[in-house]
């Protein structure tokens, strides 16, 4: 199955997708990103909605979709039914837009990671769901060194042990751009695309100890986290992130063979045992000049047949997705 799905995601390419339908809602950085997948899929019956005239300039180029101003809250009962929907608004409307949709009975839905920074969001949201397919988007678990490293790991025999870095850069961050509870709960906003990385390669975790020290006034858990534990397949992890200082994001496993390192997350590189000479594995991804994994996800949320090898990130999983985000930075509800 993992092998089939490597194979399946390098060759999504040559899947014929023109006939679907597809409605954005929203007009920022991400949702120009899906943009340019669904152009890469050859999907043209595109709808993109947005508030403002001015977010929607950055859209001219697509001159074959079809472009709507004034909100989802105006125009979205207007807009016929689509093969997918596609949520990617700021991450404090996602909840309330996905609402709307479903309320809406569009049957399927795509809505950015990580649906919500709060998980009983997430509870009350799945409560809503009747026989839609709603799944959360995040775009690095269809990596193709993801998946590689998912299919070298097992070739080895499995991941006997896992440790991983979520640093963040302070110094990058613009939080006086940004909304007060999203700073707040940065960790779910923003570090928990490397966790949930982690957490797919190795399991959820049964027992972990989570430490959180430092202090920002944006952030009042704390600015340094780490941690240690061990998850459902018995596979021992430690974690480690300092925000006040420096480094990337990246992942380690350690194999009976090898060594394997994401980092940066979009590369793949090994060390056999008995090395200590890192080399870079060939990676074969479906599209260039695309924003990796985006249209790996559409094409698997209208596929079944894809999903059911690949797999997204359900309800159920975004909502322990968050749990554990809570435990490691110190959120309380």
């Amino acid at each position: 199955m993992i092998k089939q799905a490597y194979e399946d995601l390098s060759k999504i390419n040559l899947l014929d997708f023109s006939k679907k339908s597809i409605l954005i809602i929203g007009a920022g950085y991400i949702a120009r990103e899906y943009a340019i997948a669904l152009s890469k899929l050859k999907i043209s019956n595109v709808t993109i909605l947005g508030k403002s005239k001015k977010n929607l300039e950055k859209f001219k180029e697509f001159s074959n979709f079809k472009i709507i101003t004034g909100g989802y809250e105006k125009n979205l009962s207007k807009i016929k039914k689509k093969d997918l929907v596609i949520v990617a608004t700021p991450i404090q409307e996602l909840m309330s837009v996905t609402k709307k949709v479903i309320e809406n009975e569009h049957g399927r839905i795509l809505i950015e990671k990580p649906g919500s920074i709060f998980k009983n969001d997430l509870i009350e949201l799945e409560q809503l769901i009747k026989k839609q397919k709603v799944r959360i988007g995040y775009n690095r678990l269809f990596y193709p060194s993801f998946h590689k490293l998912k299919l070298l790991s097992d070739n080895d025999g499995g991941i006997t042990s896992c440790k991983f870095d979520f640093t963040e850069w302070l110094h990058t961050i613009g939080v006086e751009k940004l909304d007060d509870e999203i700073c707040k709960r940065w960790g779910i906003s923003n570090s928990l695309h490397v966790i949930s990385m982690a957490l797919e390669l190795i399991g959820m975790p049964k027992e972990m100890n989570s430490f959180q020290s430092g202090n920002l006034e944006w952030h009042p858990t704390g600015s340094i986290f780490v941690g240690s534990g061990i998850s459902q397949k018995n596979i021992p992890f430690s974690y480690h992130s300092n925000w006040g200082g420096g480094g990337r994001w990246g992942i380690e496993v350690v194999t009976k063979s090898n060594i394997y390192r994401l980092t940066p997350l979009e590369k793949l590189f090994v060390s056999k045992k008995g090395s200590i000479e890192w080399k870079e594995v060939p990676l074969q991804p479906a599209f260039s000049n695309v924003k990796v994994g985006i249209a790996e996800e559409v094409a698997t949320m209208l596929s079944d047949k894809l999903d059911k090898k690949i797999g997204m990130v359900t309800m159920k999983d975004a909502i322990k997705f968050n749990e554990i985000a809570e435990k490691i930075f110190g959120y309380y509800n």
